[in-house]
């Protein structure tokens, strides 16, 4: 007797079809979202359409503005935010140092962190301000490579003003109970600062559940767009008791449909919520890149994505395990989202792993037509929508047929 096949889901995404709109990951397997995600094809035709307007001289400012508008829209939807809420950024980097040079600090007061873990661009803004304006900087150790947020939690007294977190690592790529951490710092009146960058776009993120009083992200990784844009989300009730620390005319209300050049009197209104950031003309190509990925992500919706992009890490990370690399917390748990590392971690090393072996394999895998890249001594793969599991299969035979090699070398 035959088995009976599970029944089809036929509203689940076809993930092959998505894969096919991307050119990027036809020819090679790419696991480098961490440092820079794919574009798909629709994200390049409408880059080329706006730069084809640009050329033509025939740009029309009007319609940008409204691009923007759609853009800041979707974006806030896939986090689950108002628009109102969010601002456009030059990046990561941009959008932290907002919140840092904002928020009310004064001498004595503390900031809560966990700097090993932490990417540079989510350090020196605190130790800037330890440096000018005599903030305390608490550096709590990691966990077995976890940030660890009952650390965080306990460091936190009356003077602390802000934490700060990754959502997920850069390296080793493990997630952070931003729940359990966004709940206590409420609890306290705390700001709550975190880095998305590594997680937006793949891991389904809702700023309102998480506690989340402001969110950073740049749009070349996990949202599958260019350098050069990020966004900000920065919870309504937090940024309108903020005066940023720098303003131009897009951050001061003069009403809707006033020209960007008027200016008004002496007195004036910010602009409501996280607007209020918003500096000067915004970087419409990168916008206009965004805007298709921004449509596909919410086609498919955050938890299908996450559902189907960390499984795929889960596979890998497993496949890996068993094959005898040191992967990042062992056999793939909960701690893992899309971000697989193997290798022995270090602070002191970047683009290269400072172990013979690790860098041998990472250069079979790159010549072998296997983009990723190593971080802090271990070789990191960072899966997105277009990865499948013949990539995965694909590292694992890689992996397994070098190991052989070396054995009967």
């Amino acid at each position: 007797m035959s088995q009976a096949r599970a029944p089809v889901d036929r509203d689940a995404p076809d993930f092959a079809a998505i894969r096919a709109r991307f050119p990027g990951a036809q020819d090679k397997v790419y696991m480098n979202a961490a440092a820079r995600g794919l574009p798909c094809r629709e994200s390049r035709a409408s880059l080329d359409a706006y730069l084809d307007k640009l050329t033509d001289g025939r740009v029309d400012k009007a319609a940008n503005f409204g691009m923007i508008e759609r853009v800041r829209e979707k974006y806030a939807r896939l986090i689950n935010a108002d628009s109102d809420e969010i601002a456009f950024t030059k990046n990561v980097s941009d959008g932290l140092n907002m919140i840092a040079a904002s928020v009310p600090l004064a001498e004595g007061d503390n900031i809560v962190l966990c700097r090993n873990l932490e990417h540079p661009n989510n350090i020196y803004p605190w130790l800037n301000l330890g440096q000018t304006k005599g903030v305390e900087i608490r550096d709590i150790p990691d966990r077995d490579g976890f940030i660890d947020v009952d650390g965080i939690i306990a460091a936190m007294d009356d003077r602390t003003r802000l934490v700060t977190v990754a959502t997920v690592t850069f390296a080793p790529g493990f997630r952070t109970d931003v729940a359990k951490l966004g709940a206590a710092c409420r609890e306290r009146g705390v700001f709550l600062l975190v880095d998305g960058v590594q997680s937006v776009g793949i891991v389904a993120t809702d700023v309102k559940a998480l506690k989340v009083d402001a969110l950073a992200v740049s749009t070349q990784k996990a949202l599958l767009g260019l350098y050069g844009m990020g966004f900000i989300y920065c919870r309504r009730e937090w940024a309108e008791k903020i005066t940023p620390a720098a303003l131009a005319r897009f951050s001061v209300d003069l009403g809707e449909g006033t020209h960007e050049a008027t200016m008004g009197g002496d007195s004036y209104a910010l602009m409501p919520g996280a607007r209020r950031f918003d500096l000067g003309n915004y970087n419409f190509p990168a916008a206009a890149m965004v805007e298709p990925a921004l449509d596909l992500l919410l086609e498919v919706g955050p938890a299908a994505v996450e559902s189907y992009v960390c499984g795929l890490a889960h596979r890998l990370a497993a496949g890996l395990h068993q094959l005898g690399l040191p992967v990042s917390g062992g056999p793939p748990g909960p701690h893992l989202a899309h971000i697989v590392t193997a290798g022995q971690y270090t602070q002191d090393t970047h683009d290269g792993a400072g172990d013979a072996d690790t860098d041998a394999l990472y250069n079979y895998l790159t010549e072998n037509n296997v983009v990723l890249t190593v971080r802090r001594g271990m070789l990191r793969f960072a899966l997105h929508v277009y990865n499948s599991e013949e990539d995965v299969d694909r590292v694992l035979d890689l992996v397994r047929g070098w190991q052989d090699a070396q054995k009967a070398a």
